[in-house]
């Protein structure tokens, strides 16, 4: 059964990682991603930042998870998946999310986890600010994100 949560607080990779490896899958995969200790202005440029604030929408943001899990579960043969999202005030080298996904072959389990960050981070309402010596602003979804959801467009294909 899929777990989903958004929390402040941090999540042990071990733990997520013993739990989703009772679905006894042939395949694996693992991503955690975390916070950076810099932010790039602009072409070239690192600016250090001190923290990164992230807000989301109570309700709506579970249920685009949930949305892009059960899409997920639609496309590949995913015996379980773990999809875990922090907010509040992070600092560098934090965690930040997880998605595990175990699946009976690793391709699936691979295209799986790559569709739900893609989707992750163009789909869900998360907001997030950086705070650094220069203030503090918001940051604007990527285009390289816009990009990387689209191949998984039907008309696209998704090669699979």
């Amino acid at each position: 059964m899929p777990r989903i949560a958004i929390q402040e607080e941090d999540f042990d990779l071990q733990v997520e990682y013993d739990r989703i490896r009772q679905a006894r899958g042939g395949a694996i995969v693992v991503f955690t991603g975390l916070v950076r200790d810099f932010n790039h202005p602009g072409v070239g440029q690192e600016e250090p930042i001190e923290a990164l604030y992230l807000e989301h929408y109570p309700g709506m943001t579970e249920r685009l998870l949930q949305e892009v899990v059960t899409e997920a579960e639609a496309r590949w043969s995913i015996l379980d998946i773990t999809v875990i999202h922090r907010v509040g005030t992070l600092g560098p080298g934090d965690q930040i999310v997880l998605v595990a996904v175990s699946a009976s072959h690793r391709h699936e389990a691979f295209v799986a986890a790559q569709f739900v960050m893609d989707y992750l981070k163009t789909r869900a309402t998360f907001w997030k600010k950086t705070i650094s010596q220069a203030g503090s602003f918001w940051l604007d979804m990527k285009e390289s994100d816009q990009l990387a959801v689209r191949r998984w467009s039907p008309k696209d294909g998704d090669d699979e």
